[in-house]
């Protein structure tokens, strides 16, 4: 991956190419694998709706912090380092939702060698409503690193 942005680039209101994934039990299978995350909310119907879930079974939140970061390191790509992020979860992810992130630049500044783009960050559901809404500080590289 070659560098995709220069802190120069960046303009305030920029709006970031956005992550899309349709998600269902293989997604969340994938991800349990890797993070060692299998609980039965999100493997077995009917304890997600012993959860109050009507629909069963439903996503983990962090995956979708995962879809954030994708969205964040495609944009700035290698050479840009994710500072710190923060997440809330406000919906669950249901079999079948279509999940897409959201990010725009709200702020941008210098700290003494960093180069700081602050973004706020969503996942936001077929239906446009909000599940995670959340910020980003991202540190960019700079045409001019003196």
């Amino acid at each position: 991956m070659a560098i995709h942005v220069y802190f120069e680039d960046v303009d305030i209101g920029d709006e970031l190419p956005a992550f899309t994934r349709t998600t269902d039990l293989m997604n969340w299978n994938r991800y349990a694998s890797v993070n060692d995350e299998f609980t039965y909310t999100h493997m077995d119907d009917e304890i997600g709706r012993a959860k109050l879930n009507p629909e069963g079974a439903f996503g983990m939140g962090n995956l979708r912090l995962a879809y954030i970061v994708n969205m964040l390191t495609e944009w700035a790509g290698d050479e840009a380092e994710i500072r710190e992020t923060g997440i809330q979860f406000r919906a669950i992810n249901k079999k079948g939702d279509v999940l897409r992130t959201t990010g725009r630049v709200v702020a941008k500044e210098r700290d003494g060698d960093d180069f700081l783009v602050r973004i706020e960050t969503d996942v936001v559901n077929q239906d446009g409503e909000s599940t995670s809404p959340g910020y980003a500080v991202v540190a960019l590289p700079s045409r001019d690193s003196g």
